[in-house]
């Protein structure tokens, strides 16, 4: 359970499948109520919603482009309308364009950069006056920014950003109690890590625990930072990959 965790409130980007849905059912679980964040899932984001209610606890689901500064806004006020506040913000959401770099469009780069670093920065900014005194702020990057693999130039690029704007913005929160870190997941069994056609087997072989990982490894970890336990931790990217880096 997370500590002092009980009616505080939080927003999961991309929260109806994936790391997103297992973040939001962990942070549930601690008496946190969630606004899952969507964009087109909503029947996944209902269900989400359907499972925290089940297990007595409190969630609405909310559609928005968290790469939209006006869409942006409109997810905080949910959490400002419905619940009074905003403690908890995971910065889920992302996109992804592979390919050798040599191959990449101008229109690719701009995609990836505009889905992932720029959305991150309207995430953060936007974060800076809505998230009360002593709360915390995850953002959900990739192992990729240390691995460095073919074909994931401009991805592994787009969320080195994404870390780089969460170092910095660590200091300037620093001073309202605000802990800002990044999570960097390795291969995690998601759906679209499945439609990615990534080599499963090789990569499960060459990770020290023997296996890709699981959403809910994934969301243990944000669980964490997201608690009174992480005080402490702030301006860090955390890998949470079975050593695979």
């Amino acid at each position: 359970m997370l500590s002092t965790a009980s009616g505080k409130v939080a927003i999961v980007t991309g929260g109806s499948r994936g790391i997103g849905r297992a973040t939001a059912l962990r942070l549930a679980d601690a008496g946190v109520r969630v606004i899952v964040n969507y964009q087109r899932a909503a029947d996944a984001a209902a269900e989400v919603v359907a499972a925290i209610e089940g297990a007595g606890g409190e969630a609405v689901a909310a559609r928005a482009d968290a790469a939209d500064a006006t869409q942006l806004r409109a997810l905080f006020d949910v959490a400002e309308q419905r619940f009074g506040g905003l403690d908890i913000f995971v910065h889920n959401a992302a996109g992804y364009v592979g390919g050798p770099i040599a191959d990449a469009a101008d229109a690719d780069y701009e995609q990836v950069f505009a889905l992932n670093s720029r959305a991150t920065f309207l995430a953060l900014r936007t974060a800076a006056s809505r998230v009360r005194d002593g709360g915390r702020l995850i953002f959900v990057s990739s192992v990729a920014t240390r691995m460095s693999p073919s074909g994931n130039g401009l991805y592994a690029a787009s969320k080195s950003a994404g870390e780089q704007l969460v170092r910095v913005f660590a200091r300037e929160m620093g001073p309202r109690g605000v802990t800002v870190n990044s999570v960097l997941p390795g291969p995690t069994d998601t759906e679209g890590f499945a439609a990615s056609a990534a080599p499963v087997a090789w990569l499960a072989e060459r990770t020290p625990l023997g296996r890709i990982g699981k959403p809910e490894d994934i969301a243990e970890v944000v669980g964490f930072l997201a608690s009174e336990r992480a005080r402490w931790v702030t301006g860090q990217s955390i890998a949470v990959d079975g050593g695979l880096s």
